[in-house]
C-alpha cells in the first residue's frame, strides 16, 4: 500500500477559516451532547440517588471492564422532541467489554420520566437488539423502567416495530444462543416483566427491585386484594417463590457484580477471523479534519483526504484510481483490522455505480468488512444519461450494497442526499452502524433543489389555469422550503429520530469504526449471494 499524498495545505487561510468554523460547530455538538447527558431534572436525580440507586451511565460504568471504552449509541435520541423531556429517550445503550467479552448494554433511566417507553425509547431499545443480533452480542438489560408512556399508547403499543418486539427479538436472540441476562434493579411492570423472564439468567436487587405483570393498583381494582410491591413481586418472592429471577442481590454494586460473574460462566466467541496487522497511527493528524470536512456541500473535497486521516499510517491501496473518480475505492486498515472503503468524490454516473459494484464482489469475496463514507448529491441526470442506462448501472450498486453479507459501516461526513443514500448503503442497507458528523446533512434532495422543483411545480399549476406567481409568495414560498429542508435536513434532527445510530466527533472516527469492526466478529460472516444484475 502507498502513503496517500495529502495536498491540503493546513497554512492556508481557506483552510485555518474552515478549521475555526469547525471548532464553532464542534463546540455546539459538545455543549448539546453535555445537555443531553445530564438532561434529567435535578429533582428526579436526588430522588434516586436517595433510594440507593446509581445513574444509569454509572451503572455501567461499573459493569464494563476498567479502562475499556463503552460506544454510546444514539445519545440525542429525542434531542429536541418532547419538549426535551426525554433526554436520550430515557435510555441509554451501547457496546462495552465485560471480562473480555464485547456486550450490548441496554440501561433505562429512571431520571427520565420514570424510564418509561415513549416511541424514541422504542426504536432505541429495538435497535440496540438488532445490533446484538447482527454481530452475536450477549445482552444485559439494566431494567428500571415503568413501561409504556402511557399518553404515548397509540404509537408505542400495537405495530410490529414496537414494545412487543423486544420479547419477540429476545426469543429469536435466545434460539440463536445469545446470552441474555437481567438485572432488576427498579420497577419491571406490565409487559416489561417479560424482560427478565425470557433472559437466560436474571438478578434482582433486594427492596428495590420488582417484578410484576399488574402492579398494586391494578391488582386492588382487579380483585379488591391489596398487596404491596415488594410482596407482589419483590426479590424475595421471585427468588425464592416464583423462580422467575435467579439472583438476589442486596444494591445496584452487588447486582453489577453478579453479573459479571455470569460472564466468567459464557463460552468464548466463535470470531470471525481476519488477517490483523500491527496498529498504526495515521500519517496525518486527524485534527486536521476540522479543516477539511466540508461546510458548504457545494464546495468539492477529495474524498482521499479524509481517508488518509482514519487509515492506518495514512496507507491506501486503491482500485482502479484512473477510473470514474467520482468514486473512491480502495483497501486499508483501521486500527490493524482490514477494510474496503467508498468514498464519494462527486456525483455518481453510470460507470462509477459500475465500479463501485466490482469493489464491492471484491470485498465480499474476500471477506472484508466495507465502510462507506458519504458525501453524496445522488446521481447524475438528463436526457443523455437517461437514455445511456443510468437507472440500469446504478441498480447494480444498489444490487451490490444490499446483498453484501459482510460487515457495512457508514459515516456520513458531507451530504447524504436523494438515491445516493441509498447506494452508499443509508439505514435502508442495514450497515452494521452508521454515524454523521456535526456538519452533516441528509434530505431526499438539497433545499435549494427541491425549492426549485415546488416553485416549478406552482407556477405550472397556476399557470395551466392562467394566473401568475405573485413575487411576494413565490419569495415567501421559496424561504419557507429553504428553512423547512436546513432544519429537517440536520444531523441532530436526523439523529433525535434514530435515523442514525449517533453524532460523532470526526477525530473519533477511527477509534469508532475499529470498536464496531471488532463487534461484528463475534460470529461469522456469512456467504454474499447476488440476484439479477440488469446487464
Amino acid at each position: 500500500m502507498y502513503r496517500i499524498e495529502s495536498k491540503t495545505d493546513t497554512n492556508s487561510a481557506e483552510y485555518r477559516s474552515n478549521f475555526e468554523a469547525y471548532q464553532q460547530l464542534l463546540g455546539l455538538f459538545r455543549q448539546r451532547m453535555a445537555e443531553t447527558i445530564h438532561g434529567a431534572s435535578a429533582s428526579s436525580v436526588k430522588k434516586h440517588k436517595e433510594r440507593g440507586k446509581l445513574l444509569a451511565r454509572e451503572r455501567i460504568d461499573l459493569l464494563v471492564d476498567p479502562n475499556t471504552p463503552f460506544l454510546e449509541l444514539s445519545t440525542m435520541a429525542a434531542n429536541g422532541i418532547h419538549n426535551d423531556e426525554f433526554p436520550s429517550a430515557g435510555i441509554v445503550t451501547g457496546i462495552g467489554v465485560i471480562h473480555g467479552r464485547e456486550a450490548m448494554i441496554v440501561a433505562n433511566d429512571a431520571t427520565v420520566k420514570g424510564g418509561t417507553y415513549i416511541e424514541e425509547t422504542i426504536k432505541k431499545h429495538v435497535r440496540a437488539q438488532e445490533i446484538a443480533m447482527e454481530n452475536h452480542l450477549p445482552c444485559v438489560y439494566m431494567v428500571d423502567s415503568g413501561g409504556v408512556f402511557l399518553p404515548d399508547q397509540s404509537r408505542v403499543f400495537p405495530d410490529k416495530y414496537d414494545f412487543g418486539r423486544f420479547f419477540f427479538n429476545q426469543a429469536r436472540m435466545s434460539a440463536e444462543g445469545i446470552p441474555q441476562i437481567a438485572i432488576v434493579m427498579g420497577s419491571c411492570t406490565a409487559g416489561g416483566a417479560y424482560v427478565p423472564a425470557m433472559s437466560d439468567e436474571t438478578i434482582i436487587v433486594r427492596n428495590q427491585g420488582t417484578i410484576f405483570i399488574g402492579g398494586p393498583p391494578l391488582v386492588k381494582a382487579a380483585t379488591g386484594e391489596e398487596v404491596t410491591a415488594e410482596e407482589l413481586g419483590g426479590a424475595d418472592v421471585h427468588t425464592s417463590i416464583s423462580g422467575v429471577a435467579d439472583h438476589m442481590a442486596e444494591n445496584d454494586q452487588h447486582a453489577i457484580r453478579i453479573c459479571r460473574d455470569i460472564f466468567r460462566t459464557l463460552k468464548p466467541a466463535d470470531r470471525q477471523p481476519l488477517d490483523l496487522q500491527p496498529i498504526e497511527e495515521p500519517f496525518y493528524n486527524p485534527e486536521e479534519l476540522y479543516g477539511i470536512a466540508p461546510l458548504d456541500l457545494r464546495k468539492p473535497v477529495d474524498s482521499k483526504e479524509i481517508i488518509a486521516r482514519i487509515v492506518d499510517g495514512s496507507r491506501f491501496h486503491e482500485f482502479k484510481a484512473r477510473y470514474a473518480p467520482t468514486i473512491t475505492t480502495g483497501f486499508a486498515h483501521i486500527m490493524g483490522f482490514p477494510v474496503g472503503i467508498l468514498a464519494n468524490n462527486g456525483v455518481l454516473f453510470g460507470e462509477t455505480a459500475l465500479k463501485g459494484a466490482h469493489f464491492i464482489e471484491l470485498c465480499t469475496s474476500r471477506k472484508v468488512p466495507i465502510l462507506f463514507l458519504q458525501n453524496i448529491t445522488g446521481f447524475i441526470v438528463g436526457k443523455e444519461y437517461e437514455r445511456r442506462g443510468i437507472a440500469r448501472d446504478g441498480a447494480k450498486l444498489v444490487h451490490a450494497v444490499a446483498n453484501a453479507r459482510v460487515p457495512k459501516f457508514t459515516v456520513v461526513f458531507g451530504g447524504s442526499f436523494g438515491a445516493g443514500n441509498y447506494a452508499m448503503a443509508g439505514r435502508a442497507y442495514e450497515p452494521r452502524l452508521l454515524f454523521m458528523w456535526p456538519n452533516s446533512k441528509i434530505s431526499v434532495m438539497g433545499g435549494e433543489q427541491a425549492a426549485g422543483v415546488l416553485i416549478t411545480v406552482k407556477e405550472e399549476q397556476l399557470k395551466a389555469k392562467g394566473k401568475t406567481f405573485p413575487e411576494a409568495e413565490r419569495e415567501a414560498l421559496l424561504k419557507s422550503i429553504l428553512e423547512k429542508y436546513e432544519e429537517e435536513g440536520s444531523a441532530y434532527y436526523s439523529t433525535a429520530r434514530l435515523w442514525d445510530d449517533g453524532i460523532i466527533d470526526p477525530v473519533d472516527t477511527r477509534k469508532i469504526l475499529a470498536m464496531g469492526i471488532s463487534a461484528s466478529m463475534n460470529k461469522h460472516w456469512e456467504e454474499t449471494k447476488y440476484g439479477v444484475f440488469r446487464m
